[in-house]
């Protein structure tokens, strides 16, 4: 019997790939009073935060936080290193890369837009022909998003460095991590990344409204030539004030006070061991999709997501009446299918805040709907699942 939509007994579910669960820590934290942003118990705050953030990029260079979403973030990234007609190399990998597209296009890029099929993550031999193709070197970036969050796929940023470095192209490469950062092992500073785009909603362990670009020394040197409009996007009056712990504007500070806590929950966890959980449930996940005998959209095991899956319905089903189901009877959101995808997949996310029983719930809460929607599969994905898990 289906739950009146006024009256839901217990907790709400959110399994989207975010925005993900907010600990109770991190609410406690953003609980704090909000203070004078210009006064030294800010500026202490501001040092610490700016300092410690580096360690969940793995980077000892400058982060910037702007109180945005992830997509200013990447406006950030392009405005600051590029000048008008600047060619740069992008890769449809999914719905979040062709919006960055779209922020390229809209600042007038020239774009080379490798088509991608959904599937699959950016390859790095195509990488490495683009840009020896490249003689003149008029390629100023590669954009690569690191987990496509709408479809699971994550791009393999080690190996794409090693293809520019083998290509011996002096482009930059920005790389997208909203839904990788603090679930997926990244290193900014390793892969010679020069801007690496971060959100605060997903791994972060925060609600939405901090972006972040961490940068190399590479990517300041472009930032003097660079002539694209910028104000509120501006890295240099932020390095400024940054370095005493202020903003050149008004900071969320509650939102720092709560990424001040987050950075805690990490560390103290450690990322090793947090890369390692997410890893697992994903693996728990597949083995229940697996189980169902239905399929997941990403096509290469070896670039399968650890903070979400996205699964396929059969031919003639929909995936949003099987998610509404869901919804509607048990009180758990998944993710939609996306653009090209909508009505295509569901989205699990396995991200976060997040343990075994949570995720038992999420996939006892997904077999339960394929229960009673009309999609065919086949029972006990779930206890396949806890065999893994225990």
């Amino acid at each position: 019997m289906a739950i009146s939509n006024t009256i839901r007994p217990g907790r709400h579910f959110l399994q989207i790939p975010g925005p993900t669960n907010v600990p109770d820590r991190v609410l406690r934290a953003m609980d704090y009073p909000t203070i004078d942003h210009r006064g030294p118990d800010f500026a202490e705050l501001g040092l610490r935060v700016l300092d410690r953030i580096k360690l969940i990029f793995k980077t000892s260079e400058p982060v910037i936080i702007f109180p945005a979403s992830g997509t200013g973030a990447w406006e950030a990234a392009m405005v600051n290193t590029l000048s008008a007609g600047d060619k740069i190399l992008m890769f449809e990998t999914g719905h979040f890369s062709t919006l960055w597209y779209d922020i390229a296009h809209k600042f007038k890029l020239e774009i080379d837009f490798v088509k991608g099929d959904w599937r699959t993550g950016v390859d790095p031999n195509i990488v490495e022909s683009k840009l020896k193709e490249d003689t003149e070197k008029k390629i100023k970036a590669v954009c690569a998003v690191h987990n496509e969050t709408s479809t699971g796929v994550t791009s393999r940023i080690g190996e794409i460095r090693k293809a520019m470095d083998n290509a011996d192209h002096p482009a930059l490469l920005f790389v997208d991590t909203i839904s990788s950062l603090g679930s997926i092992d990244y290193r900014h500073e390793e892969w010679k990344v020069d801007v690496t785009v971060g959100g605060s909603q997903k791994g972060l362990l925060l609600p939405p409204g901090l972006s972040f670009n961490a940068i190399s020394s590479k990517a300041l040197d472009a930032y003097k030539n660079s002539d694209l409009p910028k104000s509120y996007w501006d890295w240099e009056p932020m390095i400024e004030n940054n370095k005493k712990g202020y903003f050149p504007y008004t900071p969320a500070t509650n939102l720092l006070y709560g990424l001040d806590e987050a950075i805690n929950i990490l560390t103290e966890e450690g990322l090793e061991n947090v890369f390692n959980r997410h890893k697992r449930f994903a693996e728990a996940t597949r083995i229940a999709v697996n189980a169902w005998g239905l399929e997941i959209l990403c096509k290469n095991p070896d670039e399968y997501s650890s903070s979400l899956t996205a699964v396929l319905v059969p031919e003639g089903h929909d995936a949003d009446s099987l998610r509404k189901i869901i919804l509607d009877d048990f009180n758990m959101s998944l993710g939609t299918g996306l653009a090209k995808v909508a009505g295509k997949v569901f989205r699990i996310g396995h991200l976060g805040d997040f343990n075994e029983l949570m995720l038992a719930g999420t996939l006892s809460g997904v077999e339960m709907g394929l229960m009673k929607s009309k999609i065919p599969f086949n029972k006990g994905g779930i206890l396949k699942a806890l065999e893994f898990l225990c």
